[in-house]
């Protein structure tokens, strides 16, 4: 019966199988890029973007497809994969799941043109050649779509790990000085993570193996286990469910990052190339934060309430943290890294203030961010390659010979900072808003973040873009026609999605009933005798 309400809510894909092609294609490409000739880059480099912009027609057709009205997840594949362990090839997008696709498969293209000098060719070095670099960021964008629409918490957990590895050479393959450093830190705080969650993902296939469970067998299928739990019908007390969540949430806090599990990321995003750094944040980052939702917040409804004050604390903690460490940088790559960990911060506080405002407001917060924090990287790197030097200090007055490149980096800079009119604001209302209704203390201490954001980002656009122009600044030029075609997408959707978010909500808002949901009370209003009603 559990099995049966689960997948009834589900819309199976007859045709296409669409969302195989989503991470198939790529990951194909992605094969064939590295089999050309060492001669062939050119051909590579333009090969690769051609896959991913074939990827981005399949998402937009998705997105497209899509019922706003139909079940929580559509598009679905289903089939037999691991019997014996009760194991599917199942995948399906529910609206937040659809966003986040739609989101990787907008930036993958704009981050390859970026990157499109990033790597010179040297036969000497076939491992630093642009073919391996364009496909590991193809075999990324493959692994990142498998993990946003798997069904099934085996598969999930596989391509949850396996993007560590193109995402390791990525960054110690290409980058800087110490890239080396940082990949293999990189690598271990998100090993220790993952192992973390597979005695978790192992230890709950034993819950449903158990008697007193609903299942014939083990499972792991996501829609079935979930539909269980919410009914509480696992069978298992809440000291096994409240460990099982801890080694799932432990993953995920790692991946975010959440503090004080963040300190890989500002290495990782300063040593590694900006197209490698926001594939990172942007993309792959956010790989944590939506399994928070499906996961933690499905499976463990009520270890998910207990522990939320707690995930609430530290998520305020990393927002105040991550603004203050940004305002003491002095390298410009580090700053922008440290205020993303100040936005990883009000994605999860959203999540676990498990409002509707809040939970939509932090799936929209997904989408903004990874746009944002893009549009301001890529811009920075664009600067930081013509002046070769990411210290504030060495810049001043590009406004006045770079305007171009000055104004993009200051819609940018006020996006982060969530100026109204723009994407992100909309994203942070929504969260604070929906986090006061539960937690008064929590959203306040979180708005203090708005005034820090406000003094790094103006203060950074003062010392690098304002003043008189100094010494070694006339060598750099405006944004080029490649530069051009990267941002201004990037711009136009900070401005629509911040004029215009409700074709988003309208996705996001539905996906979000499913997810664990405290309707804040009706506030009581005063009627013209006196009376009060809802």
């Amino acid at each position: 019966m559990v099995i049966e309400a689960a997948v009834s809510d589900s819309v199976t894909n007859a045709g296409f199988p669409a969302l195989t092609a989503l991470w198939l294609l790529p990951l194909i490409g992605a094969g064939v890029v590295l089999a050309l000739p060492a001669r062939s880059y050119q051909f590579a480099k333009s090969l690769a973007l051609a896959v991913s912009v074939a990827v981005l027609v399949i998402a937009g057709g998705l997105g497209v497809a899509f019922d706003r009205g139909g079940g929580q997840f559509q598009f679905v594949e289903s089939h037999s994969w691991i019997p014996a362990f009760g194991t599917s090839y199942t995948l399906g997008l529910d609206g937040i799941a659809l966003v986040l696709v739609l989101l990787t498969a907008v930036l993958v293209p704009l981050l390859l043109i970026a990157g499109w000098n990033d790597v010179p060719a040297d036969p000497a070095s076939p491992k630093r050649m642009p073919h391996t670099y364009f496909a590991l960021i193809l075999v990324v964008e493959s692994m990142v779509m498998i993990s946003f629409s798997a069904l099934d918490i085996l598969l999930f957990y596989i391509f949850f790990e396996a993007m560590l590895i193109p995402m390791y050479f990525l960054i110690g393959g290409f980058g800087g000085v110490g890239r080396s450093r940082a990949a293999v830190k990189f690598l271990l705080y998100n090993l220790l993570g993952g192992l973390v969650m597979l005695a978790a993902v192992i230890g709950l296939y034993v819950v449903t193996t158990r008697d007193e469970s609903p299942f014939t067998s083990g499972t792991f299928d996501f829609r079935a286990i979930a539909s269980a739990a919410s009914s509480g019908e696992l069978g298992v007390g809440p000291g096994v469910l409240n460990a099982l969540f801890l080694g799932f949430m432990f993953a995920f806090a790692v991946k975010a990052p959440l503090w004080p599990l963040h300190s890989w990321l500002p290495d990782s995003a300063v040593e590694s190339t900006p197209s490698t750094a926001v594939l990172m944040m942007a993309v792959v980052d956010k790989v944590g934060t939506f399994a928070m939702i499906r996961y933690c917040l499905q499976l463990f409804p009520e270890s998910s309430s207990t522990f939320a004050p707690w995930i609430i604390t530290l998520a305020v903690i990393g927002i105040v943290y991550g603004a203050i460490l940004a305002i003491a940088q002095t390298d410009v790559m580090r700053l922008i890294a440290y205020t993303s960990i100040s936005h990883f911060g009000f994605i999860i506080l959203g999540i676990f203030a498990m409002t509707s405002q809040s939970q939509a407001g932090s799936a929209l917060y997904m989408v903004n961010h990874g746009i944002s924090t893009a549009a301001l990287f890529l811009i920075a790197g664009f600067l930081v390659s013509q002046r070769g030097t990411r210290s504030i200090a060495a810049y001043g007055g590009v406004q006045k010979v770079a305007p171009v490149l000055a104004g993009t980096f200051l819609v940018a800079g006020l996006a982060t900072l969530s100026l109204p009119g723009l994407a992100p604001f909309v994203s942070e209302f929504l969260v604070l808003i929906g986090t006061y209704s539960r937690y008064h203390v929590a959203a306040i201490a979180a708005t203090v973040a708005l005034v820090l954001s406000a003094i790094y980002i103006l203060w950074l656009y003062q010392r690098m873009m304002g003043g008189p122009v100094k010494e070694g600044q006339g060598t750099i030029r405006d944004l080029a026609r490649r530069e051009l075609v990267v941002v201004a997408p990037l711009i136009a959707l900070l401005l629509l999605l911040g004029i215009y978010p409700k074709p988003a909500l309208d996705v996001i808002t539905p996906a979000v009933s499913h997810t664990v949901v405290y309707e804040a009370p009706t506030p009581l209003v005063a009627d013209h005798e006196g009376g009060v009603h809802k």
